[in-house]
């Protein structure tokens, strides 16, 4: 890894973090609305920010979750599978845009690893926290996608890491 995808990692993990805080009361519930989710489409642009995502969550829910075992195994664990099937199914996909709604679905999907973690941890109904995370994360995602379709016109993520 050279010094520019280090660098630009530790701003994107700093970035997570900083976003999370702000939000953090909506962060932490059975709706999941964490508005830095929005940043996971970075790795539709280029897989190397894979490792600021997975960095970020994995501080923010150390310093923030009010139960921090249980969020950095499923928490953690839930973007880093999300993030490389993304990684996957983008090698056979080309267009931005397209990318951006799969890994929007594959995280919507994959929110059913949180709805276990809350199962567990306090008990809530399996289907129903499934859904509520679900709608959080959906939600996030989908209004990410314009969002980081404009910036990256400006921005040009592929470049910067």
């Amino acid at each position: 890894m050279n010094v520019k995808t280090i660098v630009g990692n530790g701003i994107l993990a700093a970035l997570y973090i900083a976003v999370s805080m702000l939000i953090q009361p909506f962060g932490f519930t059975a709706v999941q609305f964490r508005v830095s989710e929005m940043f996971n489409h970075l790795v539709v642009f280029n897989k190397k920010y894979i490792y600021g995502i997975i960095l970020g969550v994995f501080l923010t829910n150390l310093l923030f979750s009010p139960m921090k075992a249980y969020d950095l195994i499923f928490g953690v664990g839930h973007s880093l599978l999300s993030l490389l099937i993304t990684i996957i199914c983008c090698r056979y996909i080309k267009k931005i845009w397209v990318r951006m709604v799969v890994n929007t679905v594959v995280f919507t999907g994959m929110m059913w690893i949180i709805a276990l973690e809350l199962n567990l941890a306090f008990g809530l109904p399996f289907g129903f926290t499934w859904l509520t995370t679900a709608i959080g994360e959906f939600v996030v995602m989908a209004v990410g996608i314009p969002l980081m379709y404009v910036l990256n016109k400006r921005i040009n993520f592929e470049k910067m890491i």
